[in-house]
């Protein structure tokens, strides 16, 4: 039976519009039109453009888009730094009903060939130093449809490759009309955005955003942050991945301004946060460990009170530290490509700043509560689907659900089933949620080491190496062992100068663990890591099991 409240009130569009990203673009150029929105580069030769004129650019990208015959439901494909015409792709490419698909730019020719192909690209918009491998991408392609290629020449760009394309992209953008009439979706479930996982094995699945979920996420992260008005906004995250976490379109939505940063370097980040009054980034935790550990001489005139976001793994409490004596303001957050990049934070409580630094740090490594407009977290019983006691030792699975999951896998109806199963998304991490309703992350399903049959959680061996002074980043993987199965195996990256050993690293674990979780293999080299910064544990797991045996005692 149609309820009373449902009689008569009809949903026109009067009254009703669809959530969008889209239109933190439009109420910003409106509101603030000389507010500055892009900076690119430095001095008096930098780029830089107002709101007012991003938007034109937006509008005339969609223009020329909607001209070469793309709408509805395309993909336009993107393999850019963090340059301005990355920031315009992702509203442009959406206004003109086209969906984005930000390749990660250190992909090699065989991955990106595949992701053209399986999300059918019809335009691919590419830096000028990415041309090669993009070059070879195109000829690698099993699919004959014809792909337009657009060159997107930068000024800061130094290296010699030469352009691919048909046209060059400001020349694209030129021929667009800056008062195209685009609209809003007229279903807030339409796809907006591509993102590809890096998977370890097989093909990458190309994970499918809709409007509402990147308002939502984009929306929550200002929440999350407290992001002012006109907030400063440096680019050390890739906006390739998960869409910058949706922050594109959160400095949208409060007319901040968009520091673009093509290499991210400590000297760099240093010189922005100086020149441009940076008051937010984002990064990977490799990123915040750069800039604790660079030379006291490249932090002069670094303002107090700057707000860091870290996502990956939990910060160590040398790291906190760091970044309290810099006068950072460092925020943990946690997500998946799946859930829009980060969707629970581990909200701060004043009380935690009379704790000593190891409670601190304790408290901020968790994961954290559900932001604002995701629907909710729990820890389960994969298999059963029951919520485990919020007791900190009950181990399940992390799950999600709300508006900040994405539609699905492309293509892939299987393995979204799988991934939505039972009306939650299934993250793959296993974690225990405390008395308090903060879920603490352990490990991967993949990354548990089983020695002896006990489990060994390679995070809680991670988190011990990290306390080591001497350490810059750490990993722990499972090596095989003919009596126990598994036994845990570190590969440590030092700090510059550092002279650490095995033997001091075995004795400082020793400390703090029991002896079963001790690694009996230690490997100092430098960590290979993802454009974003993730150690890449399965290349471990590879050098791992191909190393010799050692005599370590546990």
């Amino acid at each position: 039976m149609q309820s009373i409240f449902d009689q008569d009130l009809p949903q026109t569009p009067a009254n009703y519009a669809a959530i969008s990203p889209l239109s933190f673009l439009e109420r910003s150029a409106t509101v603030y039109p000389q507010r500055l929105a892009v900076v690119h580069g430095s001095g008096s030769t930098a780029l830089r453009r107002t709101w007012s004129e991003l938007y034109a650019r937006c509008r005339q990208l969609a223009s020329a888009l909607a001209q070469r015959g793309i709408g509805k439901g395309d993909t336009v494909a993107a393999m850019l730094p963090n340059t301005p015409p990355m920031v315009e792709a992702h509203f442009g490419v959406p206004m003109a009903g086209a969906v984005l698909n930000a390749i990660n730019t250190r992909l090699d020719p065989q991955t990106v060939a595949f992701m053209l192909d399986h999300g059918e690209a019809k335009v691919i918009i590419v830096d000028t130093e990415f041309a090669p491998v993009v070059s070879q991408a195109l000829k690698l392609r099993k699919s004959t449809a014809p792909i337009y290629v657009i060159d997107a020449a930068d000024a800061l760009y130094t290296g010699s490759n030469q352009p691919i394309g048909e046209v060059d992209y400001d020349a694209f953008v030129a021929g667009g009309d800056p008062a195209f009439a685009w609209d809003l979706p007229a279903n807030e479930w339409d796809a907006i955005a591509l993102n590809y996982t890096s998977g370890t094995t097989g093909n990458p699945k190309g994970v499918v955003y809709h409007h509402r979920g990147a308002a939502a996420a984009a929306i929550s992260n200002i929440l999350e942050w407290d992001m002012p008005k006109h907030a400063v906004y440096l680019w050390t995250l890739p906006m390739f991945h998960c869409n910058g976490w949706c922050f594109p379109w959160a400095v949208a939505a409060r007319a901040g301004v968009n520091v673009c940063l093509r290499r991210v370097e400590a000297q760099a980040i240093f010189d922005a946060i100086r020149e441009h009054g940076v008051d937010h980034y984002c990064g990977a935790p490799i990123v915040q460990s750069m800039l604790v550990n660079a030379p006291e001489s490249m932090k002069t005139g670094i303002p107090k009170g700057i707000k860091a976001m870290v996502a990956g793994a939990a910060p160590p409490a040398s790291m906190i530290e760091g970044m309290e004596r810099m006068g950072f303001d460092l925020l943990h957050v946690y997500g998946l490509t799946e859930t829009y990049g980060p969707a629970t934070v581990c909200a701060k409580h004043e009380a935690w700043d009379d704790l000593d630094i190891g409670e601190r740090a304790r408290l901020n490594a968790r994961q954290g509560v559900a932001y604002h407009l995701e629907r909710g977290i729990s820890v389960m019983d994969g298999a059963t689907m029951q919520e485990m006691p919020a007791d900190g030792e009950a181990m399940g699975e992390i799950m999600f659900r709300g508006n900040i999951v994405m539609k699905g896998y492309l293509k892939n109806p299987k393995a979204t089933q799988e991934a939505l199963a039972g009306g939650w998304f299934h993250s793959g991490d296993l974690a225990v949620m405390d008395p308090d309703g903060y879920v603490k992350i352990k490990d991967r399903n993949k990354d548990i080491i089983i020695s002896g049959g006990e489990n060994i959680s390679s995070i809680e061996v991670e988190d011990v190496l990290y306390r080591h002074p001497d350490v810059l980043a750490a990993a722990v993987v499972a090596r095989p062992d003919t009596r126990w199965g598994e036994t845990p195996c570190a590969f440590i990256e030092l700090k510059e100068g550092a002279q650490a050993t095995t033997e001091s690293i075995i004795d400082h674990c020793k400390k703090h663990m029991a002896s079963f979780k001790v690694p009996r293999m230690v490997v100092f080299c430098e960590l290979p890591k993802t454009s974003t910064g993730k150690i890449q544990k399965f290349a471990l797991r590879k050098q791992a099991e191909a190393l010799e045996s050692t005599a370590v005692a546990s």
